[in-house]
């Protein structure tokens, strides 16, 4: 009998030891849930190329927009635009300590998967050292590019969770 008790309170205990991970996208962070806009670049004149960033943070996801402008021409010439293009990227975002780390895809315009195409396709990934933040701006600093990124509030976003299997 004793030996039955031990084998039920085991697998009663494995069974409330255990949790389905909820059925809704992740809240993020609260400092984050917004539309920013990087509008300009430091040392702008200097550079053979830049690009500008437009964040949109809603929940744990992100959706920008990277508006780049080049002097030299790295593609071909029916992409090369004059020297000015678009890309988008969506994804997920985590903030951690000080950084914020992205992992996306690059899209089409109407952040809808893009296989083919000008300029970049595939991963989107990026990480950032938060370097000071305000309730109305942000300072991060690339980790890839070693370039800083002033971010200004364009408008505030409430999460509102939706379930992820829709």
């Amino acid at each position: 009998m004793s030996r039955f008790l031990v084998i039920l309170f085991l697998v009663l205990g494995l069974l409330t030891s255990c949790k389905f991970n909820p059925n809704l996208q992740g809240r993020g962070s609260d400092f984050l849930q917004g539309e920013w806009k990087e509008d300009s670049v430091i040392y702008r004149k200097d550079l053979l190329q830049y690009t500008t960033h437009e964040f949109r943070f809603t929940c744990d996801s992100f959706y920008v927009t990277l508006n780049t402008f080049a002097r030299t021409n790295f593609y071909p010439d029916s992409c090369f635009n004059n020297g000015r293009w678009t890309e988008y990227a969506k994804g997920l975002y985590t903030v951690r300590g000080d950084s914020l780390l992205i992992s996306g895809t690059f899209t089409k315009s109407n952040f809808k998967q893009k296989i083919s195409g000008c300029y970049r396709i595939g991963q989107y990934l990026e990480a950032f050292i938060i370097k000071d933040r305000a309730p109305a701006s942000i300072s991060l600093e690339s980790l890839r590019q070693h370039r800083p990124l002033q971010l200004s509030l364009k408008q505030r976003i409430t999460c509102i969770q939706k379930p992820l299997n829709q």
